[in-house]
């Protein structure tokens, strides 16, 4: 950044998870993405990284990044093989700091989550949709250092605990879910992590989830509520007494009860005006009294869906606004913002002109000062 006192936040789903790699109805697992990671030379990966040192955030989340319990295999090897190495001619992007941890998708239950008749322990049983621990997972790059004993976690949080949410039903009334199932189901499809950041000195916190897509489910909507409640949860945590309810990974109790600037990053899976979420959801968040919303937009956007009101505003190919920077008013002054959606006629159009280019969705960044 030509402004050292600007932090570019961002956020970014990469598609890197093995089915990405893969035939179509090919399952694989974290070994996957660990080989292509290696080589330094798998094309959607070069397309990904040359995307990040084109747009150069200073803080990005990466969704669906498998979480590879070895760092040097993960994410270490994303950052020296890729990121570290030129891509077309772009320059090197260092992130000295990362947080990387394990998320729900794939985690396999011993129950019937999606009431098919089988117990499979994965895909739509496992905690959160995944055909193995770690599939669709996040990982946080920063160029500033991570405060990482203050880091919150949210992984464990049971559905169940938060007062009011949206009840899954059966259609004769009867709960969806069983109640041994019920009792041990986690709100977050993936995790929620609260990740304070040492900004030169002023703290920054990054509050990043990836909720589950509100679709893949029937009448019941189990998806849709939970995709809800998730996104909820970032209205009750930035709420003071509103989410006391909230325990943490490590049991301590209580949302954020800290007066320090903010931002919300991620691929939320809803859109307040345009597809199949809870939009109650994403517009109470939107409309919080302590979030303020750029809505950032590209050109790129619009000429693919030029009948489409909302199409600048879409971070994603099919046609929706899912992904998320939002800063807290308190702290913070917002000075730019985008989606990296080069149109036909632009430079680097090829890194987005197919699914397979790069990802089916656009990097989104905001520019921010801290006050």
């Amino acid at each position: 950044m030509a402004d050292s006192a600007v932090v570019r936040v961002a956020t970014f789903n990469v598609s890197m998870e093995a089915g990405n790699y893969l035939p179509a109805g090919q399952q694989g697992d974290q070994r996957v993405l660990v080989e292509r990671l290696a080589t330094g030379t798998e094309p959607q990966i070069q397309a990904i990284a040359r995307i990040i040192q084109l747009t150069r955030p200073d803080v990005i989340l990466l969704t669906e990044f498998d979480y590879i319990a070895s760092p040097a295999e993960g994410a270490e090897a994303f950052l020296k093989n890729y990121l570290a190495v030129s891509q077309q001619g772009s320059e090197p992007i260092d992130y000295p700091y990362y947080f990387y941890a394990e998320v729900n998708s794939g985690q396999p239950s011993p129950y019937d989550l999606n009431r098919d008749g089988k117990t499979s322990g994965v895909g739509a049983d496992a905690w959160g949709f995944g055909f193995y621990p770690g599939q669709y997972g996040m990982l946080l790059l920063s160029r500033y250092p991570i405060l990482a004993d203050e880091v919150r976690t949210f992984r464990q949080f049971k559905w169940r605990d938060m007062p009011g949410h949206l009840k899954t039903s059966q259609p004769d009334g009867s709960p969806w879910y069983d109640e041994a199932a019920w009792q041990q189901f986690p709100l977050t499809s993936k995790s929620h992590w609260d990740l304070p950041l040492n900004i030169n000195g002023k703290r920054l916190h990054l509050f990043a989830s990836h909720p589950t897509p509100p679709v893949f489910d029937g009448p019941e909507k189990r998806n849709g509520k939970r995709n809800h409640d998730e996104i909820r949860f970032w209205v009750d945590y930035i709420s003071d007494v509103q989410g006391d309810y909230l325990y943490d990974d490590n049991g301590l109790a209580g949302s954020f009860d800290s007066k320090a600037p903010f931002v919300i990053v991620g691929d939320l899976n809803a859109s307040p005006v345009e597809g199949d979420a809870f939009k109650a959801g994403i517009q109470s968040l939107l409309a919080h009294p302590r979030i303020q919303d750029p809505i950032p937009t590209s050109r790129g956007g619009m000429e693919h869906s030029p009948n489409t009101p909302y199409a600048a505003q879409h971070t994603a190919t099919w046609r929706m606004r899912a992904d998320y920077v939002l800063p807290g008013k308190v702290g913070i002054a917002v000075i730019d913002s985008g989606v990296f959606w080069p149109a036909p006629d632009e430079a680097d159009y090829d890194l987005v002109e197919t699914r397979q280019a790069s990802s089916d969705h656009r990097l989104v960044w905001v520019d921010i000062r801290l006050k």
